[in-house]
């Protein structure tokens, strides 16, 4: 996913509505509850419970409607190691901050899942020993929070690695048989043809442990992307691709295979509206795929001028829109009716001017969060570099932070 990817609740007994899900029960010593269905693990939008702004899982509870949401990202420490934190700082382990999130989440009859990897970073599959070790730490996540969902987002740099692919696939098989019913996702690159070289082999890896999870799920954006028609080009590519890997004819690659979008711009400039979606949802269930979900709800609500509206941000869309416009479609995807809203959107602000900053230097050292103009635009590092010009690559180390 793009870079801009305690005490227990109440222990009442909580019916859901909805159609299609299971009921929830009273929760654990863990804080844990029974299951929500699968469709709404499926259906879970990405939440950063700790940055890029937190939006309150409450209010979006109570404004769609929304049941699940997926937590991101848990990492290994940035000082090396073996052990789940999240965003590579904060030590699952003592942990009370993302705990009192949950809590609020299944105390209104809610779950969470949660996400493992995530675009940069250091991942448990690059430091963990081996398989057993990297479920190891996985199994904390899952025992502390009492998990019944999680999510294997295994992009770069992570994913040009053999080795850690092996230890991450291994894990998610290792997960998957101790914790029956333990509902996985696998999300990965997307490109024009389905996924490229390295989530093909990702696909393979799977194939030779024998591993299935509930979903294999590829980000159709940055990578030349343009609106809805490209993403469901790509989304049929991609079938193709889980047909041709795994022996399966078409309905069931489609049963194992998601969509995981982002709103508003993306990190390299791609818009995708309200109406990109909708079109995206109805692809996704008239082929009875098993996931649809965006990154990210912190991004799910309208740029003020403040915001610098009109380049891509952690905390905004930089289209216009209602807050919770897109959490929406996760909420039909998982067969409930949201509420009816009446508010119009108004027009995305008009940017203010931005000056340039000092220009790009193919021989200076840059470090995450430097700044740069380069060809008309500034950037910012996502990382340390040294020249590798802003913009040579969709994968690179720049962020195009719009005009200049």
């Amino acid at each position: 996913m793009r870079t801009l990817r305690a005490c227990l609740g109440a222990a009442a007994a909580v019916a859901l509505a909805a159609a299609g899900t299971t009921a929830l029960v009273t929760t654990d010593a863990s804080g844990a509850t029974t299951a929500l269905s699968n469709r709404w693990y499926a259906a879970a939008p990405y939440l950063m419970p700790l940055d890029n702004d937190p939006p309150d899982a409450a209010a979006i509870m109570d404004a769609t409607g929304l049941k699940a949401f997926q937590l991101a990202f848990v990492l290994a420490p940035n000082g090396g190691g073996c052990s789940p934190t999240w965003g590579g700082t904060a030590p699952v382990s003592s942990d009370t901050a993302v705990r009192s999130v949950i809590d609020t989440v299944r105390a209104k009859g809610g779950d969470v899942s949660v996400s493992i990897g995530g675009y940069g970073g250091t991942k448990l599959g690059q430091t963990c020993a081996d398989a057993s070790a990297t479920a190891a730490a996985y199994q904390q996540v899952i025992t502390t929070y009492g998990l019944h969902a999680i999510d294997f987002d295994l992009e770069e740099p992570e994913y040009e690695n053999t080795a850690a692919i092996r230890n991450e696939i291994g894990a998610a098989k290792i997960l998957q048989q101790n914790n029956p019913g333990l509902y996985v996702s696998v999300t990965t690159a997307g490109t024009a043809d389905g996924t490229g070289w390295f989530g093909k082999q990702m696909l393979l890896e799977a194939k030779s442990q024998g591993f299935t999870p509930n979903n294999f799920s590829i980000m159709p954006f940055d990578g030349g992307f343009s609106g809805s028609a490209s993403q469901t080009a790509a989304l049929t590519n991609f079938n193709s691709i889980l047909q041709s890997t795994f022996g399966w004819d078409q309905a069931t690659a489609y049963a194992h295979e998601g969509f995981s979008g982002m709103n508003g711009r993306s990190d390299s400039g791609e818009y995708f509206s309200q109406a990109d979606f909708q079109t995206v949802l109805d692809y996704a269930t008239s082929h009875h795929m098993d996931r649809f979900t965006f990154w990210s709800l912190n991004r799910d609500r309208q740029c003020t001028p403040a915001d610098n509206g009109g380049r891509t941000s952690g905390t905004c869309s930089s289209v216009a829109q209602n807050s919770w416009d897109f959490a929406r479609y996760s909420v039909q995807f998982a067969g409930v009716t949201p509420p009816t809203t009446t508010p119009t959107p108004t027009p995305t602000p008009t940017p203010t001017p931005t000056s340039c900053k000092t220009a790009w230097s193919a021989t200076a050292v840059y470090v995450k969060d430097d700044e740069a103009s380069y060809g008309g635009h500034n950037w910012k590092a996502k990382w340390w570099t040294q020249n590798e010009a802003p913009g040579a690559s969709e994968w690179g180390p720049w962020l195009d932070e719009g005009a200049c």
